[in-house]
């Protein structure tokens, strides 16, 4: 072969090396693009998810409750066993030295007393393992003991329709507490022994999404304006659910039969161009009645008809101002 062959063979060969390179670049960008791709859906599906898990969340919270307190059970409970005085670990360190016989080597090197001394001390160390031990036990009982005379001493007074004792279970067990989607503030009046007069300030229809987020066929993410009808609807449903939730706590907690909520919102007051805090929404609500429904299948909203209620809703505007409902309301039951 000529030089000038030589020469474009190498050059033949280079290119060609160079086209396959290229071509393995471009088979990594696209793999690069669709793993992109791949990404990007699952983010998006991700971000649906979230956003309709947090529909669900804040329009589902009826359907939770504590378990109902059995305030007789607890007056009845036995006091906890006082703890008893063990000497195990001396015991066992005794054990130890009684069966203990000197080793060959032990008796060669001289070291028989030095073992004897060595488990004569674990008895020591034992005996004092056995006081601490006791000692961390009786404080838990000491504990233990304090908490069940104060929880047994709360049980007594609630049988016995004591209303500051309605007042304490509320404080200590705090069924609200963890519920952030009910609202900031929560106020309580107890009624004599079968009545609590609740007012919930529910949080400003902002607790609701303006845009609803959807996956199209191709993966992407699709976000449009919530239509207004649908926009109130879900804020009915969230101001009635937590209505709902706080009847549902007190009613586990204390032996009352009516709670009486009212929902506190935010409403533009025309009149004076302000925003102010008004009642939207006030139900009367029987404990034999919430007994009877089905939280998992029901829908907030319609749920207010099974209750003597006051509530002005307009599918386009949300909730308008209302009178909030009284003890002597109850008559109309």
């Amino acid at each position: 072969m000529s030089l000038r062959g030589t020469l474009r063979s190498i050059a033949a060969a280079q290119r060609r090396a160079e086209r396959e390179s290229i071509r393995k670049q471009r088979e990594l960008e696209q793999r690069r693009i669709q793993l992109e791709k791949m990404q990007e859906v699952e983010r998006v599906a991700y971000e649906v998810e979230t956003f309709e898990n947090y529909i669900d969340t804040i329009t589902s919270i009826q359907k939770d409750c504590a378990d109902d307190w059995d305030w007789e059970k607890i007056k009845l409970s036995r006091l906890p066993s006082m703890p008893s005085r063990s000497n195990k670990f001396e015991g066992s360190a005794q054990a130890a030295l009684e069966s203990y016989e000197p080793k060959f080597m032990d008796k060669i090197l001289g070291r028989t007393e030095n073992k004897r001394e060595e488990l004569e001390e674990k008895i020591k160390e034992g005996k004092i393992r056995d006081i601490n031990e006791y000692n961390e036990a009786l404080k838990e009982y000491k504990q233990e003991y304090a908490n069940w005379e104060l929880i047994v001493n709360l049980a007594e007074k609630i049988l016995d329709g004591d209303e500051e004792a309605y007042s304490e279970a509320i404080r200590q067990a705090d069924p609200f507490s963890e519920i952030s989607q009910l609202g900031s503030a929560i106020n309580f009046n107890i009624k004599g022994n079968k009545l609590i007069e609740t007012s919930l300030k529910v949080h400003s229809d902002k607790v609701i999404p303006h845009e609803v987020k959807t996956q199209l066929k191709s993966g992407k993410l699709s976000i449009k304006d919530m239509p207004k009808t649908r926009f109130y609807g879900l804020y009915q449903d969230y101001v009635c659910g937590a209505v709902l939730r706080i009847a549902r706590e007190l009613c586990a907690l204390l032996p009352i039969d009516i709670a009486i909520v009212t929902a506190i919102g935010e409403l533009l007051n025309t009149k004076t161009g302000y925003i102010e805090e008004e009642p939207i929404l006030s139900v009367i609500i029987p404990r034999a009645t919430l007994k009877k429904l089905n939280f998992e299948m029901l829908d907030p909203s319609d749920a207010m008809e099974n209750f003597i209620h006051n509530m002005r809703f307009l599918k386009t505007k949300g909730f308008r101002p209302v009178q909030k409902l009284l003890p002597s309301d109850i008559e109309k039951i």
